[in-house]
């Protein structure tokens, strides 16, 4: 496809700019439509959970995609959004960020965005995709979280600009939304999405609704699942919360 015409739609209060997009794409919104807002009252991250953050702190945005791929690329439809905030949040500041299974951006090993994608189907077809990315700009979240923001980060000696920010990933994003269409394009995605996940090749803890997996995490497979190598063998994981519990000598990204 040519590259998209973001067309940005910035509010001032909003329930949930995925919520917004989902309705858009429904009645027919073109690829492209972005909605940003400075505060949300019904924003929510993987798991329905909350997504909490202060009026004007952080950078809550979403963009619709329509990508010429399978319901089962929908994580690399995640990484493609997920790696263009890591580059926004570099060009911003200078701050090295990494990818964090399944779904999370972190600095300095603490939580700085989460990303969450949601898609439409119309007959078994994926039809749209809604990725939403919420980014710490001002505020680290809840003291629970242990997460940071790009305004504490060592070496940033200003306040982080939001709309600077959105527009550098929204740039990001351009130079490999196309990726997305194709076959190889799309096997050019998973292997960047490997070698910049901080989770590969870490000692690991992942915590489930019913279960904990305990074991070194060595790969991510081709359908998105990380892979840890426990005492008992492999485990191949779809969902998680994850807890990096220290880096393996030698064992990062392959």
């Amino acid at each position: 496809m040519s590259d998209p015409q973001w067309d940005v739609r910035w509010f001032d209060e909003i329930d949930s700019t995925n919520t917004y997009l989902l309705d858009q794409a429904r009645r027919g919104a073109p690829e492209g439509l972005v909605a940003v807002a400075d505060f949300q009252t019904a924003g929510r991250g993987r798991l329905d959970r909350r997504w909490e953050s202060p009026r004007g702190a952080n950078l809550l945005a979403s963009v619709l995609l329509r990508p010429a791929c399978d319901a089962d690329d929908l994580h690399l439809c995640t990484g493609t959004v997920a790696m263009a905030a890591a580059d926004a949040c570099l060009a911003e500041t200078g701050a090295e960020v990494a990818l964090k299974w399944p779904n999370d951006l972190v600095a300095r090993d603490r939580k700085l965005a989460g990303v969450l994608a949601e898609a439409e189907f119309t007959g078994g077809r994926l039809d749209a995709v809604v990725v939403g990315v919420g980014i710490n700009v001002a505020w680290p979240g809840p003291d629970e979280a242990r997460g940071t923001c790009l305004d504490e980060l060592p070496g940033v000696a200003a306040p982080v600009d939001r709309r600077s920010l959105l527009d550098r990933l929204l740039a990001s994003l351009t130079t490999r939304r196309g990726l997305l269409d194709d076959r190889a394009g799309r096997r050019a995605l998973t292997v960047e999405i490997r070698s910049r996940c901080a989770t590969i090749g870490t000692e690991v803890k992942v915590r489930m609704a019913h279960d904990e997996v305990l074991g070194r995490a060595t790969a991510i497979d081709d359908d998105g699942r990380l892979v840890v190598e426990t005492a008992t063998g492999p485990v191949h994981l779809t969902t998680g919360d994850v807890v990096h519990l220290r880096q393996v000598p030698g064992g990062g990204p392959p």
